[in-house]
This record gives C-alpha cells, structure tokens and sequence, in this order.
C-alpha cells in the first residue's frame, strides 16, 4: 500500500482590504514547499472600487493598473486551479499552508467558489502561526513573522509581494517542520 500524497502549498495574497466580496483580492502567490521551482503568481483585476488605503499602501498595488493589467478573477482562479491541481496525482490531497491562513484562505475559497464553483483545497487550511505555537508552546503574540524569523533565521525575507511572501512563508514552515520528531522517533533519529 502506498502513502497518501500531501502537497503542501504555501499561498500568499495581496488585497484591496480585510474581507472577501466588499473587497477585492489582488493577488496571489503560491508554491509547492517541497519544491520552490513549482511557482504560481498572478494580479487581478479589483471586483470593485472599496480599498482600504492601508492595505493598497502595504502592497503597493494600484486599483486603476489592476484594471488595465490585472487577470479577470474567473481566468485567475481557473489557471490558479489548474496549476495547483497538476501538482497532485487524483488521489492525492493539496493542503493550503499560510501565514495568518484564516485571512489568506477565506479570500481564496470565496474568490474559487465565485468564479470556479469548487475549491481545490477544500475548506481547510494549516495556519503557521498556529503550527509556531503548537510546535513551541509560545504566546500567540510570539507568532508574528517577525519573532518567528528571528528565531528560525530564513533566508527570505517577507515583502508583501505575494510569491515572495509565499516562498517566504514556505521556508518557515519547512524550518519548523524540520523540528519536529515523527510519531515513535527520538530527536536523535531526525537528519
């Protein structure tokens, strides 16, 4: 019997404010954490003109250039879909990995629901702040990328552009994956 296949896939976004459908998502990056040379990243033309200027000004996007450049959401999220899929075989399972994965995933469900009618990764999704404090037992405010970078020393730094912030936040989660021992080992047992 073979293993069932888990593709985890660390997923950033970039959007016009702090909840999906009064406000747009703008764009999304994304990679296998196991292999960063499969990538994803696309921008997206806004569903509407509600930003909060904070966000933008995080991001750096523009509203009026996501018009004129931006992927309309339904071509978006088709070929999103199309590339996460072809990192799995049929039987396997994508697992959406994210840095405060509550905010990051539920512009992705609803963005895959509105426009594809399905999503991909399901429902669910592995939050790394949360994986940090289990894996640690620290504070929740000992979570922030932050503290975390500080005590796992990445080599990638965050920028809140989304593919970067993805493969950023891949090589946390691997950093703290690698700390943990399998069910039966010692920590003597782990490379």
């Amino acid at each position: 019997m073979s293993a069932h296949q888990e593709i985890y896939v660390s997923i950033d976004v970039e959007t016009a404010g702090p909840i999906p459908g009064e406000y747009s998502l703008l764009s999304i990056g994304a990679c296998d954490v196991d292999d960063e040379t499969r990538t994803f990243t696309c921008e997206l033309k806004p569903i509407s003109r509600n930003a909060d200027p904070r966000a933008l000004a995080v991001s750096g996007l523009s509203l009026e250039a996501l018009e004129r450049s931006g992927l309309a959401p339904e071509a978006a999220m088709r070929a999103f879909a199309h590339w996460a899929e072809g990192l799995v075989d049929p039987q396997g399972t994508l697992v959406f990995v994210g840095l405060n994965a509550p905010f990051d995933c539920s512009f992705v469900n609803y963005y895959f629901h509105k426009y594809v009618g399905r999503n991909p990764f399901g429902f669910t999704a592995l939050d790394i702040k949360a994986y940090y404090m289990g894996r640690t037992a620290c504070a929740w405010s000992q979570t922030k990328s932050s503290a975390m970078a500080a005590a796992l020393k990445p080599r990638r730094r965050g920028d809140h552009q989304a593919l970067h912030d993805a493969l950023y936040q891949a090589e946390l989660f691997r950093r703290i994956r690698s700390t943990v021992s399998a069910p039966g080992s010692t920590p003597s047992d782990q490379p």
